[in-house]
């Protein structure tokens, strides 16, 4: 068999799930597998090592998300460890939008939950194959096959258990390998290393010919080869079921279910096996889709180092004061030294140096080529969603969409030298999250930064005194309104005015009109060059966009509005583009005030978990807070809440949560939609 090219044999993994089911403890027992740790970092412990930051490691939860390689059967695995927590959601989101595959981890008491909910349905958006692992197979209460049902009734996608749990909670010791009919036992002295692969006792012979007939049931009905054997009713090879069973992966036709327990180091080594078994390579996603900002046509690029360079910049991360971007490399190579063009800051970029990450320790690399995840340092102008190309062969990947903030606290400076570096501070931050707004009041004279969520500002406003030394008092949280109109109306707005020793003019006529909440604000420009130049075009519709930044009810961005340029006039030798802009955000400005301007409130989607005996007190409490229940699912002794509630009435809601149910329930909250206030 020829040896397989380098490319065929990577692969850029995620392990993502819900806040608790164990995905970093997952990721620290690969890196111990692999040879990549010497010992295995536990997360209660705060040794971690893909929870490097001092906010993970005392608090127990993962916030940003760590990128670290590592070797496993001849195949080289680039792991990203994401957040669970819901006020994180980005790093999740912008970490999907680079990996080929994804690892779901959950947890075999608890199954499928509310967060694990939301990253499926985002790997899902972005046509990522999975393979699901349910961890904590030794806990009291665990249960591997309720959870696949669970996964069933709650995904589009068919999962396929290919092992079965030998023993459950404190008896758990193996599993059953279904694909090759053996048995394998982990012992408990050598850290998990070590196991025996032996022939399927008696007493398990029954279930594990049971769950294999239905594992091959499943795959006939996504392969054709396998069908024929199935319906001749022949036994498909070993390797006949792993190839059937990696198209349908890739295809996103089933999810591979393994199960263990990462805490005491049973089941780890055919999860990596499942990861190169099933999950694809850089060659077997489609080519990846971009617009030549040339042609305005859309092109691909396949993963290969003979076409030109195409990556996108998917994190910025500050590191000792220095900027590091890390990077997906989806056609060509780079080299340290090379000049990249940043197609969407259309600016040229130098690469100083080029780094393979292990989370927050680095390796230097001369040169890297398509299918990888590298960090570099040296590039200035790149954000986060910056497409780096070859200037002549120029491509635009598709950009990221970022989530906007529905919660702001006021901070201040504690004196005159915390002020400088807190300015300094929510630069690199801002550079670093998406998410993060941050806005400067005048009349308070106070700095606002809005954010995720409460958690999400709590970390930021810890960052800033522990990275920065920048030393802040901090007011409450608040919410972050938005404003919109309730009528169409026309209207214009004329500038005339000598400024310096020149004239200025500028008249506007246009048409507002209310959208469909959550689409967004639309600019149609229908002016024709005769009514007014083109070249002053972009200076209307800028006036605009910044008269959408704050409102005329209490000063909130402005969503949800249509605006249509309709007319307006030109004066030969007065007419300037500071005329035509300000005239135009005055017109926009005056038919808010006409078009029965209202406010507009962030709802959030609640989900709550709760014991069945508390739940009439927790759905009386919904209600009063303005709440609207959804839905109730029964899940055993616990139900499931869903319902709308608006995110002013959730402060502190976890503590009047605990204290209601003797602490024993548990809820996530993540942005539903803006409503009237």
């Amino acid at each position: 068999m020829a040896p397989k090219s380098k490319i065929s044999r990577t692969r850029n993994i995620g392990i993502v799930a819900h806040i608790d089911a164990g995905k970093t403890t997952v990721s620290e027992r690969i890196l111990f597998y692999t040879g990549k740790s010497y010992k295995m970092g536990e997360v209660h412990d705060g040794e971690a090592v893909m929870d490097w930051m001092p906010q993970e490691q005392e608090r127990g939860i993962t916030i940003t998300s760590a990128v670290t390689t590592c070797n496993w059967k001849n195949s080289e695995i680039h792991i990203i460890d994401t957040p669970g927590h819901v006020d994180f959601t980005i790093e999740v989101e912008r970490c999907l939008r680079v990996l080929d595959g994804t690892i779901v981890v959950f947890c075999a008491v608890s199954g499928v939950e509310p967060q694990s909910e939301t990253v499926w349905h985002q790997a899902d958006k972005y046509h990522i194959p999975k393979i699901a692992f349910i961890n904590k197979m030794d806990r009291i209460g665990s249960d591997f096959f309720h959870v696949v049902n669970m996964m069933s009734a709650r995904f589009s996608s068919t999962p396929v258990p290919i092992q079965i749990p030998v023993g459950s909670e404190d008896t758990f010791r193996g599993v059953i390998d279904l694909i090759n009919l053996k048995m394998l036992i982990w012992d408990d002295y050598t850290q998990g290393v070590e196991y025996t692969t032996t022939e399927i006792p008696q007493e398990h012979a029954e279930a594990a010919a049971h769950e294999r007939e239905k594992m091959i049931e499943i795959l006939a009905d996504c392969d054709d080869g396998l069908a024929e054997l199935y319906l001749a009713g022949e036994e498909p090879s070993p390797s006949q079921i792993i190839a059937a069973l990696r198209k349908a992966t890739i295809d996103l036709k089933v999810v591979p279910v393994l199960c263990g327990t990462a805490l005491r180091n049973k089941g780890l080594q055919p999860l990596l096996d499942a990861v190169v078994h099933y999950l694809p390579s850089p060659e077997d996603i489609p080519p990846v889709k971009g617009i030549n900002p040339k042609t305005k046509q859309e092109e691909i690029r396949q993963s290969s180092d003979k076409e030109p360079l195409a990556a996108l910049a998917f994190k910025i991360m500050l590191d000792e004061g220095r900027k590091l971007t890390y990077l997906r490399i989806y056609s060509g190579q780079i080299s340290s030294g090379d000049e990249v063009y940043n197609v969407v800051k259309k600016k040229r970029e130098k690469i100083a140096r080029l780094l393979r990450m292990h989370a927050n320790k680095r390796e230097r690399i001369d040169k890297a080529s398509a299918g990888e995840l590298v960090a570099i340092l040296g590039l200035k102008e790149t954000t986060t969603g910056d497409t780096l190309c070859d200037e002549e062969h120029p491509i635009m990947l598709e950009q990221m969409e970022f989530y906007e903030p529905v919660i702001s606290q006021a901070i201040e400076a504690k004196t005159p030298a915390d002020q400088e570096k807190l300015s300094q501070a929510l630069i690199k931050l801002m550079d670093e999250d998406p998410t993060l707004r941050v806005k400067y009041e005048d009349e308070t004279a106070q700095t606002v930064i809005s954010g995720m969520g409460e958690l999400h500002l709590e970390i930021i406003v810890d960052r800033l005194s522990r990275e920065f030394n920048a030393r802040v008092n901090v007011g409450r949280p608040r919410v972050v309104y938005r404003e919109t109109i309730q009528k169409h109306i026309e209207t214009e707005g004329v500038f005339e005015k000598e400024l310096g020793e020149k004239k200025h003019f500028g008249r506007v006529c246009i048409e507002l009109s209310p959208r469909k909440r959550g689409t967004g604000n639309e600019i149609i420009n229908q002016l024709s060059e005769e009514m007014i130049p083109a070249e002053y075009h972009n200076a209307i519709e800028e006036g605009i966009r910044e008269a959408m930044m704050s409102g005329v009810l209490n000063s909130y961005p402005v969503i949800d509005v249509g605006v249509k340029l309709t007319n307006g006039a030109y004066r030969e030798g007065e007419s300037s583009a500071q005329g035509y802009k300000i005239a135009a955000a005055t017109a926009f400005r005056d038919g808010c005030l006409m078009a029965d301007p209202v406010m507009l409130e962030p709802i959030m989607m609640v989900d709550i978990i709760t014991p069945g005996e508390f739940m009439g007190d927790v759905i009386g409490d919904i209600n009063a807070r303005r709440g609207e229940i959804q839905a109730v699912n029964p899940k055993g002794p616990v139900s499931e809440i869903k319902a709308k509630v608006p995110l002013k009435a959730m402060f502190g809601y976890s503590t009047d949560l605990r204290s209601a149910t003797q602490g024993r329930a548990v809820f996530t909250m993540i942005f539903a939609e803006y409503n009237k206030a």
